[in-house]
C-alpha cells in the first residue's frame, strides 16, 4: 500500500494498516520530512504515542514508493488533489487502486475529487478510483476503537477489492457504488459541522443543534440528487454517520472553527493557528457555486458562506435559519426529493 500525504489521516490509515500486516510505503515530499518521520516519529501532540512497525516505510521518492503497491491512497487536502495526482500519474499500473480519502470538492471546478482524479490519469485506469468515507476521527482509530467506513467504485468487483485491502480488525468497511453520493456526504458534512459549531458556541442547546444538523442533512441529501445521487446513500455512514460524528465530536477541526467564529475570531485568525485544513472552509466555496448555477435551494450553505467570506456575524445566521417559516420537511427550490418518496413533488 502507497500512501500519498503525510496529514494525520494519512499516518493513521499508514498505521493500523501496517498493523494489519500490510506492507505500507507513506510518501514525503521532501527527504528532510521523511527522516525526520522515520527518527522521530509524527508531531507527538496530534499523533502522541505512535510507533511505527517494521512493515511501515516513510520514503521521499515516489518511484519507492508506488513500485509493486496494490493501491495508492491519496490522503491530501482537497485543494491539493489535482497537484498530488498530476504527480504520481505516470507511475500508476493497471491493476492498481487509486483510492481518494479527501473530504472536498475543488474550488474553481467545484469538481468532486473522483473527478478532479480522472481528468489527469490514463483514462484506462479512471475504473481503479475508488472514494473511502465515513466517521473516521482519526485519534479514536489510532486507540483502537471500532470504527466504520465505506469505500465507493462505481464497478462492485474494485470496491470489493479495496475492502479487503483496508478492512482490519477495528475498522469495518462497507461497500458502496454510488461514488457521487459518497463523495458528496463526505464534502459536504463539513459545510453542516461549521454550523453546528457556530449553534454549540453560541449556546443554544441540543434542541436547536439537532434540527440544524437534520435541517442540513435533509439540505445534503438535496444537493445529491440534484448531482445524480441516491439519497439514501447520504443516510448512510458516509452522509449521516459522518455528519454525527463530525457535529458532535471536539475532534472535529470544522466544529472548531465553527465555535470560534462564535467567539469572534476572525476566520484567517482560526484557520493560521490549527494544525491540519478543515475541509469545510473551501468546500462552502464550491458547494455555494453548485447552488448558485442549479438554481438550487440550500439556506444553510448560503448563510454558512455570508459568515465565512461577508462578515456576518454566526448569531445573526443562526436566528435566521431557526426562525425561518416552516414548510413540508422535503419542499425546497428544484429540489427533487419528492420523487424518490412520494409520487407527487412539492416545490
Amino acid at each position: 500500500m502507497a500512501i500519498i500525504g503525510t496529514t494525520s489521516w494519512g499516518i493513521t490509515l499508514g498505521v493500523v494498516l501496517a498493523d494489519k500486516g500490510l506492507e505500507v510505503r507513506l510518501w514525503a515530499r521532501t527527504e528532510e520530512e521523511a527522516d525526520k518521520l522515520r527518527s522521530k516519529g509524527p508531531d507527538p501532540h496530534l499523533l502522541p504515542g505512535v510507533n511505527f512497525s517494521p512493515q511501515f516505510s516513510v520514503t521521499s521518492s515516489l518511484r519507492q514508493a508506488l513500485s509493486s503497491a496494490n493501491a495508492v491512497i491519496l490522503v491530501v487536502p482537497s485543494q491539493s488533489m489535482r497537484q498530488n495526482i498530476k504527480l504520481i500519474k505516470d507511475h500508476l499500473r493497471g491493476s492498481m487502486l487509486v483510492v481518494s480519502a479527501a473530504k472536498g470538492l475543488e474550488v474553481g471546478s467545484n469538481k468532486r475529487m473522483s473527478e478532479v482524479i480522472a481528468d489527469e490519469i490514463d483514462p484506462r485506469f479512471r475504473s481503479n478510483i475508488c472514494i473511502l468515507s465515513g466517521p473516521n476521527l482519526f485519534r479514536e482509530i489510532l486507540d483502537g476503537l471500532p470504527a466504520s467506513a465505506v469505500v465507493a467504485a462505481g464497478d462492485e468487483a474494485i470496491a470489493r477489492k479495496a475492502q479487503k485491502l483496508l478492512t482490519t480488525a477495528n475498522f469495518c468497511v462497507y461497500t458502496n457504488t454510488d461514488v457521487i453520493g459518497v463523495e458528496l456526504g463526505g464534502a459536504l458534512k463539513n459545510v453542516i459541522a461549521l454550523g453546528a459549531g457556530m449553534v454549540d458556541g453560541l449556546g443554544y442547546g441540543d434542541n436547536a443543534k439537532a434540527a440544524f444538523v437534520t435541517r442540513g442533512l435533509t439540505e445534503m441529501a438535496a444537493l445529491g440528487v440534484a448531482l445524480g445521487a441516491s439519497p439514501l446513500t447520504l443516510s448512510g455512514l458516509a452522509g449521516l454517520g459522518d455528519l454525527i460524528a463530525t457535529c458532535a465530536s471536539p475532534l472535529s477541526r470544522n466544529h472548531y472553527v465553527g465555535m470560534e467564529l462564535s467567539k469572534g475570531r476572525s476566520l484567517a485568525e482560526i484557520t493560521a493557528s490549527m494544525n491540519g485544513v478543515a475541509e469545510g472552509v473551501s468546500t462552502t466555496v464550491a458547494v455555494w457555486n453548485i447552488a448558485q448555477k442549479l438554481q438550487l435551494e440550500m439556506p444553510i450553505t448560503e448563510k454558512i458562506y455570508r459568515v465565512l467570506y461577508k462578515s456576518v456575524e454566526p448569531r445573526q445566521i443562526i436566528t435566521e435559519l431557526l426562525g425561518t417559516e416552516g414548510r413540508h420537511e422535503l419542499a425546497g427550490h428544484r429540489w427533487g426529493l419528492f420523487s424518490f418518496f412520494r409520487h407527487r413533488r412539492y416545490s
